[in-house]
């Protein structure tokens, strides 16, 4: 099992930018594929990006294609997703979820979940 913890959700702008991190431990971090998936209020939920094992590939859902990056860091066990051009429709709870090796984007593939992390994007 993998434990997973996100950080660095909060308050922005519309048009503004966050950064989210989710800290990896108990499995071979270089071992496992990684997704975001968020949930908005009343809304069940949904992939928002995804990267390999190798960091070679990356998939992103069309609704922040171009917008967000998704990446990591093997040297110290953490995943990463840049959010630029935020959108109101981008508040949600973002969860971050670890499988073997290789990406989807289906929710029920991801056998870890960590606890979420709060994005509110308002004026």
């Amino acid at each position: 099992q993998v434990q997973l913890v996100e950080s660095g959700g909060g308050l922005v702008q519309p048009g503004g930018s966050l950064r989210l991190s989710c800290a990896a431990s108990g499995r071979t971090f270089s071992n496992l594929a990684f997704g975001w998936f968020r949930q908005a209020p009343g809304k069940g939920r949904e992939f928002v990006a995804a990267i390999n094992w190798d960091g070679r590939s990356t998939y992103y859902a069309t609704a922040v294609r171009g917008r967000f990056t998704m990446s990591r860091d093997d040297a110290n066990d953490t995943v990463f997703l840049q959010m630029n051009s935020l959108r109101p429709e981008d508040t949600a709870v973002y969860y971050c979820a670890a499988r073997t090796r290789y990406y989807t984007d289906r929710e029920a593939d991801f056998g870890s979940w960590g606890q979420g992390t709060q994005v509110t994007v308002s004026s």
